[in-house]
C-alpha cells in the first residue's frame, strides 16, 4: 500500500489518530494515520504521519494546515520524506 504522506509535528499530546484523520480529511482522502509513540512509555511523542491516496491531497494538506492552530498548538506540516531502509 503506497500513499502520499505528510509529517505532522507539534501535535497536542492528547490528539488521537481519529482526530487527525478527521481534520486532515478536509484536504482529501486519508488512507492512514500513525501517531508516533515513545517505545518505553508508550506515550505520544507529539508528531504523526498522515497518508493520503493522492499526491495533490498531501500537497493541499501542507498548504492548508502548516502553521494552523489545532487544539491550541500550531501544527508543522511538511511532505514526508521516503525512508529507504
Amino acid at each position: 500500500m503506497s500513499g502520499f504522506s505528510v509529517y505532522v509535528g507539534n501535535a497536542p499530546f492528547q490528539t488521537t489518530e481519529d482526530d487527525l484523520g478527521n481534520y486532515f480529511s478536509q484536504a482529501g482522502n486519508v488512507s492512514n494515520v500513525r501517531i508516533v509513540c515513545d517505545r518505553e512509555t508508550g506515550r505520544p511523542r507529539g508528531f504523526a504521519f498522515v497518508e493520503f491516496t493522492e499526491e495533490a491531497a498531501a500537497q493541499r494538506a501542507v498548504d492548508q494546515f502548516n502553521g494552523v492552530d489545532f487544539n491550541g498548538r500550531a501544527l508543522r506540516v511538511n511532505l514526508a520524506q521516503n525512508r529507504n531502509n
